[in-house]
């Protein structure tokens, strides 16, 4: 039997974090332990975590680094490097599980899949609504209908709500999930043997986006991981926050050296060659 490490990404959003930890408790999926990479948030974070670890029903371990500009990928790899896991689920710490959202991970997992899920994006006013007491309750399996609810025009949109349905028809998810597969940064698994067998998270990126999701899937591909969606299956709520602007230093990267080269084995990551 594999074991599962859930690596939450985060810096500063400690309410959010509390949140997610909090709906954690309640999955249907109990082996599992947890990693919070922090990119450097500092005190108020650690004193938080302090105090959480005393009540938490799973193991958490925290590690942080120096807050010296956006080093997601950097953070990523120190956390996969401390874990004696051979699976590993990401999920960023404003992203709240559906209570079968490991579960779902799980059931679907191999040694050569790529596991690829969506997430429902709440307006402000949804997101809001949510807190520690709410998503340890029934009330929140139903959560999906209110953000549905505010899509189809009873008041500010809720983009992407459908992608709170749990469906568990094999045909019907066919069906939908025939799209190319992308990996989001924020709801993905993958085994550690194919991680280290990419060297893990480019770090050259240093600024949001591509480089935790884009760069991954490509670098994937090219040693001929398997994508399969758990799209309406491992169900994630993203909390409201103002639009990321995406580094254009990233995107040149990306496209001018790391699919220029088509190289599947960074450089710059777990290992620093």
């Amino acid at each position: 039997m594999k074991s599962i490490t859930l690596i939450l990404s985060v810096y500063k959003k400690v309410r959010e974090l509390g949140i997610l930890l909090s709906a954690l408790t309640r999955q249907t999926h109990k082996d599992f332990d947890v990693i919070i990479a922090d990119d450097g948030s500092g005190e108020e974070m650690q004193r938080f975590i302090d105090e959480y670890e005393s009540k938490s029903n799973y193991r958490i371990t925290y590690v942080t680094q120096e807050d010296a500009g956006f080093r997601k990928n950097k953070i990523l790899n120190k956390a996969v490097t401390c874990s004696n896991s051979d699976y590993f689920i990401f999920l960023d710490s404003d992203c709240i599980p559906h209570k079968d959202f490991i579960k779902a991970h799980f059931e679907n997992s191999g040694k050569n899949n790529v596991l690829v899920g969506r997430r429902v994006h709440l307006n402000k006013k949804l997101s809001d609504k949510l807190s520690e007491e709410l998503v340890i309750t029934d009330e929140f399996d139903g959560f999906y209908l209110k953000a549905l609810g505010k899509s189809i025009g009873f008041n500010d949109t809720v983009s992407t709500a459908e992608e709170g349905i749990v469906l568990k028809n094999k045909l019907i998810r066919r069906v939908i999930s025939r799209k190319s597969l992308h990996i989001v940064g924020c709801n993905f698994s993958v085994s550690k043997e194919l991680l280290l067998k990419i060297n893990g998270f480019d770090e050259n990126y240093t600024g949001p986006g591509i480089g935790e999701d884009s760069d991954l899937e490509y670098r994937l591909g090219l040693i001929n991981a398997d994508f399969k969606s758990v799209r309406n299956l491992a169900v994630v709520f993203h909390m409201y926050h103002p639009k990321t602007i995406e580094s254009n230093s990233n995107y040149d990267y990306f496209h001018n050296k790391v699919k220029l080269k088509k190289e599947f084995y960074c450089k710059n990551g777990i290992i620093k060659v």
